[in-house]
């Protein structure tokens, strides 16, 4: 984890550019992944109520979150205001993608994937953010999200995918 905390806090240093940055990051994530990395096991639990946010590690221009899961557990549609990368730890996780909207109105829908143990994705640039993601397995399913900022401490959009209506939120961050 030391190598790949040091890889991004290098790439995040060295370049402005938002696709650049979550190209390499995710090559360092899926590499992170394939190297059997194993998170504490206090940073894998779910809750039964909603997802969780545990912090990893926070820079000051960018974090590492491990997102978990109960089975079944959706997020609302939301965006992140920043760059981001998601590598699938354990379990799977659909993503379900919309059109960032350029004015009122209901969202438009552009399709779902599903992600599984060892994947990686860009989640989100400034550009392409507006999603929604659900546990798609049988067991907690762990992420491990980087991303362009303090995730737990910006205010974000929560969308409302009828309406398009705009609630503005932080998601903060949950203690193991």
């Amino acid at each position: 984890m030391q190598t790949f905390l040091a890889d991004v806090d290098h790439i995040v240093a060295t370049t402005d550019d938002q696709y650049e940055i979550t190209k390499r990051v995710a090559e360092r994530l899926s590499a992170l992944l394939d190297s059997g990395y194993r998170l504490p096991p206090e940073l894998t639990r779910p809750s039964p109520d909603h997802h969780v946010n545990y912090p990893l590690h926070i820079a000051p221009d960018w974090c590492v979150a491990v997102v978990v899961w109960a089975p079944g557990q959706r997020t609302p549609v939301h965006g992140h205001e920043t760059w981001g990368v998601v590598g699938i730890y354990a379990g799977a996780e659909r993503e379900i993608r919309y059109a960032k909207p350029t004015g009122p109105g209901p969202l438009t829908p552009l399709g779902e994937q599903v992600f599984r143990r060892g994947e990686v994705t860009v989640c989100c640039t400034t550009d392409d953010d507006v999603h929604a993601v659900e546990a798609e397995s049988d067991e907690p399913t762990i992420g491990i999200h980087v991303y362009g900022a303090d995730i737990g401490t910006i205010e974000r959009r929560r969308y409302d995918p009828e309406t398009g209506d705009v609630e503005w939120f932080v998601g903060g961050w949950h203690t193991p």
